[in-house]
């Protein structure tokens, strides 16, 4: 039987020094956005019971999850998603709590993403939850807080917004079945143009497949909304499509606009998403490297009905643009200190003292000088103190 004892779980992999002083950094960055925001952090445990992820617009398949079995036999599942968890949370623990709740978190998220080469399985997301209330103001207030959040990290990103009713609309009126309509939705998603015309041809022809057929393609500013419009003619519609253009018009008066694109072909997978979605993405990454919405329906089906709203940014993702971006985050060694035999405590102390003045230090623990002075030379320290007696510095740069 073949071991695998010298490799990682396939969508896993390792990360070594400059890549985890560089993710704490972009994860301290995120949090510190968050908490002078007034958010406070919650984490859920990374096992919870499935049905925390089976309720009716989870929309988070089965097969997707990392399942297990407790000592009794209940299905548990390694976490796919922030939101749902701190519902639960939110409906059990926080029932006494003054709303609104601003709730915030930096924890791992677990996705089997079968067949999606370079996606991975293992993320680690921080994002926010605005617990309680609804409106415009909410809105604003969150989406303010990613922007600020990503343009802490990476200032050259763009904010794609959307609404989640569109489809939804749509959906319901073109009685495709679950399944068709699931792979319409992926298609939309993807902008895979022929699939999503050969899908919608197998269907009678009608101006709810004509809309559906054009959702993917509008996108841009807010002229989007003007043509929306002819398509999406009911009362529901146009006030959305006037929700939508006063949040774009709002973002613009931050000095946004050059940020901003409306997408009303932005259908997510969760389906708890009621309505304002949002996404940012960045030059350097494939795929959306922030993402959120409002869920208004998804606390009442763990018996706390209150509107809400948050998103969840991908830090791996961010980590990995950084890292690209030549950005290191992170401290090099500025002084060896080796003690000379018999002043072994000695390099110690004065270790001590360097790093209380601020320096990085690192005490030696090679038995000759000729070894500590070796390394420091490969490590690229460019000094090395030799405690004795007396300290003496050798500079080595």
């Amino acid at each position: 039987m073949k071991k695998y004892n010298r490799i990682t779980p396939a969508g896993t992999r390792d990360l070594l020094f400059e890549e985890c002083s560089t993710r704490r950094a972009v994860e301290q960055t995120i949090k510190k956005v968050f908490m002078e925001r007034g958010f406070n952090e919650v984490l859920t445990p990374s096992l919870e019971y499935y049905d925390v992820f089976s309720t009716p617009s989870a929309g988070i398949p089965a097969e997707q999850m990392y399942k297990l079995t407790d000592s009794r036999g209940r299905i548990l599942a390694l976490r796919p998603d922030s939101t749902m968890p701190i519902a639960r949370l939110t409906a059990t623990r926080l029932q006494d709590a003054v709303y609104p709740l601003r709730l915030f978190y930096t924890q791992h998220v677990y996705c089997n993403n079968p067949g999606l080469t370079g996606r991975s399985d293992d993320t680690v997301q921080a994002g926010v939850e605005l617990l309680g209330a609804g409106g415009r103001r909410a809105d604003l207030d969150v989406m303010t807080t990613a922007v600020e959040a990503l343009g802490q990290c990476i200032p050259d990103f763009r904010l794609e917004l959307g609404h989640a009713g569109y489809f939804k609309r749509l959906a319901r009126k073109l009685e495709a079945g679950e399944e068709a309509t699931e792979e319409i939705r992926a298609c939309i998603e993807s902008k895979n143009y022929p699939a999503l015309g050969e899908l919608l041809d197998r269907l009678p022809q009608n101006e709810t497949v004509e809309a559906m057929r054009r959702l993917p393609r509008l996108f841009g500013g807010v002229e989007v909304l003007d043509e929306a419009a002819k398509l999406f003619p009911d009362p529901a519609s146009r006030e959305t499509l006037e929700y939508l253009r006063r949040m774009y018009s709002d973002l613009s008066r931050m000095g946004l606009s050059d940020k901003l694109i409306i997408d009303l072909g932005l259908v997510q997978r969760n389906d708890y998403y009621t309505d304002l979605i949002f996404q940012g993405y960045t030059t350097g990454s494939g795929e959306a490297v922030l993402s959120g919405g409002r869920y208004d329906n998804l606390l009442a089906e763990y018996g706390a009905p209150m509107p809400a709203v948050g998103f969840a940014i991908n830090v791996d993702e961010l980590t990995k643009i950084t890292l690209s971006q030549k950005k290191p985050q992170g401290r090099r060694v500025e002084v060896l200190v080796h003690g000379v035999d018999g002043y072994e405590t000695a390099a110690l102390d004065h270790a001590a003292r360097l790093m209380e003045e601020g320096l990085c230090c690192e005490n030696s623990v090679l038995e000759t000088e000729e070894e500590a002075l070796s390394y420091a030379k490969k490590r690229k320290i460019p000094r090395v103190d030799l405690a004795s007696d007396e300290i003496k510095t050798i500079n080595l740069q």
